[in-house]
């Protein structure tokens, strides 16, 4: 079993993949949405079923005083879309959940610059590595709250 990180965006949605053991989060792959959050939402199933994803941790884009944005409200409709397919086809046991998503794009762009990608491989990655960085804070956290 696994978890799924995604960042959704307007047009990609950057998708991360935790180890069996829930301790460290890696990139997967940038999928193009399409016109259709049902296309998407059954590509996402389909990973749920390939990977036996156990839980699905979706970033939320909260602005930084913790209010919702336009954004926000597009991420919180998706996740109820998604919700709604996975009960439709017998996943309902895959729980979605949010995770804060605040500053993942500006840590996904200094680890980048860190590691010397040029501008065009950053715009490139930043979707997934923005995963990475949801779904990383996620498992720390369980873990924080499984050791206390």
């Amino acid at each position: 079993m696994r978890i799924l990180g995604l960042d959704l965006g307007d047009k990609t949605i950057g998708i991360a993949l935790s180890d069996e053991l829930f301790l460290a989060a890696n990139g997967r792959e940038i999928y193009a949405r399409t016109d259709s959050w049902r296309k998407d939402c059954d590509y996402i199933l389909d990973l749920v079923r390939a990977e036996e994803i156990s839980e699905i941790v979706l970033g939320l884009p909260l602005n930084l005083d913790g209010s919702d944005s336009v954004q926000t409200e597009k991420v919180r409709d998706f996740k109820t879309k998604l919700e709604n397919k996975l009960r439709s086809n017998r996943l309902q046991k895959v729980p979605v959940v949010f995770q804060d998503e605040r500053f993942t794009t500006k840590i996904a762009e200094a680890v980048m610059l860190e590691a010397d990608l040029s501008r065009a491989r950053r715009k490139e990655l930043i979707d997934k590595q923005a995963a990475v960085i949801i779904l990383q804070s996620y498992l720390d956290g369980k873990r924080r709250q499984e050791g206390s």
